[in-house]
């Protein structure tokens, strides 16, 4: 069945007492066992499994076409059970451009003997090159956040094959209706859940999906289980109503930042517009093969100072000026005084995350603020 119709089945079912359409939320922490010892429906303690993060992981497992998927509290306690996989002395390989938090979490294990290398990703031949006898890991984000660098999936998974070495795609940006890692070879699949799956800004969760039942996925799931970093079944429950648009809310999203990222590519205030859907873009024909759509995510650099953009986000009335992406609501940002000191992206970037709202009126709400930029 196509994507629609299972965003919108995929994990859920009648309930069998009631008869209810829409599952209900299981708040208990235990479950009762037979009195031979034994557990009739499968669950003995919420940590272990529940029935909405079963539903959870049913769900998003199909829709990614995987074997198998293991559900946490937040994106980076999903990307934190990937790295425990890691032993001392194993090497990772991860993008420059990888999203802080999942750069500050390696950085982390340092202290337990982990290397690791951030190279430009862009280019296979630099991933090939970076390529040690230890490496285990190559960690990949297409999109990248904030750069929107394009990585090309089929290349990276067949080198990091070659040299014996798992590969894992943040497909938070892409989402399984814009971009199936699968297909090109990816071992790991991860998600944010706060973002588009959720989709409403109200739930936090992260999920990591396997295409097979391989020897670290068994580590994640137990990870899971011992380490307890899962989300609550309220959480779960509110994930799962969510992925029933993600189809529609996805697409829409990115017919809209296509539109707007045509329009900021053409503005003199702008000296730079970062979007894979533009022709211009330099991994625009990497993103054509294997991405369906190119996603509502646009960064954009002001032809100006930090000042500058700071006072050009301050500026809108539609956008909010807010952390994460994702929601119905389009959000504005500025990047590099969210990241911090040690932050690589220029001083000068916005990034949007583009909602639900009318393209219009988005358009509308920069071009008003950006006409104080032209001289």
């Amino acid at each position: 069945m196509k994507i629609e119709t299972r965003s919108v089945h995929s994990g859920r079912s009648v309930d069998p007492s009631t008869k209810a359409i829409v599952p209900p939320i299981y708040l208990s922490t235990t479950f009762e066992r037979n009195v031979n010892g034994d557990y009739p429906a499968g669950y003995s303690y919420t940590r272990d499994n529940n029935p909405n993060r079963e539903s959870l992981e049913k769900c998003i497992t199909d829709l990614e076409n995987g074997f198998g998927a293991a559900a946490f509290s937040s994106g980076s306690a999903a990307a934190m059970s990937v790295f425990q996989t890691l032993s001392p002395g194993d090497h990772l390989i991860a993008p420059d451009d990888l999203y802080h938090g999942n750069r500050k979490l390696i950085k982390l294990f340092a202290k337990w003997e982990i290397t690791f290398s951030f190279i430009d990703m862009t280019s296979p031949k630099n991933v090939e090159k970076a390529i040690t006898k230890n490496t285990k890991l190559i960690w990949i984000e297409t999109p990248s956040n904030p750069m929107l660098k394009i990585t090309d999936l089929q290349s990276i998974s067949q080198i990091s094959h070659a040299y014996g070495a798992v590969t894992i795609c943040d497909n938070t940006w892409g989402t399984p209706v814009l971009q199936q890692p699968f297909k090109f070879g990816i071992d790991l699949i991860l998600h944010a859940t706060t973002k588009y799956l959720g989709g409403h800004s109200d739930v936090l969760g992260g999920i990591v999906i396997s295409k097979e039942d391989s020897e670290i996925f068994k580590n994640i799931k137990q990870m899971q289980k011992s380490g307890g970093a899962v989300p609550s079944p309220f959480e779960c429950w509110l994930v799962l109503r969510g992925i029933q648009t993600l189809p529609l809310r996805i697409r829409y999203q990115s017919e809209s930042a296509f539109k707007i990222a045509e329009f900021l590519n053409k503005h003199p205030c702008i000296s730079k517009v970062y979007y894979p859907g533009l022709p211009t873009h330099p991994g625009h024909q990497t993103a054509a093969n294997q991405m369906k759509l190119y996603g509502g995510m646009i960064s954009f650099q002001i032809n100006g100072s930090e000042t500058d953009a700071m006072n050009v986000a301050a500026g809108t009335r539609v956008f909010t000026r807010a952390t994460s992406l994702g929601g119905t609501e389009s959000l504005i940002e500025h990047r590099a005084s969210v990241e911090g000191a040690d932050s690589k992206t220029p001083v000068n970037l916005l990034r949007l995350s583009i909602g639900l709202e009318h393209p219009d009126d988005l358009i509308t709400d920069l071009s008003n603020v950006l006409k104080k930029c032209v001289k």
